[in-house]
């Protein structure tokens, strides 16, 4: 966390129009595009944990 006490991550799963789902990740005060078009909301919330885990690794 920074001296804000605000998280440096969020992820929101979010469903769509269309039935399906997708997340929006933000991270380091960058929001990403909706991502994805996942049949579970599991499915999208994994897939986001693992984008996360991605880009803290790259700094």
């Amino acid at each position: 966390m920074n001296s804000d006490n605000k998280p440096e991550a969020s992820i929101r799963v979010e469903k769509r129009m269309n039935g399906r789902w997708a997340f929006v990740l933000s991270y380091r005060g960058v929001t990403y595009p909706a991502q994805g078009q996942f049949s579970t909301q599991l499915q999208a919330q994994a897939v986001a944990h693992a984008a996360m885990k991605l880009l803290q690794k790259r700094g």
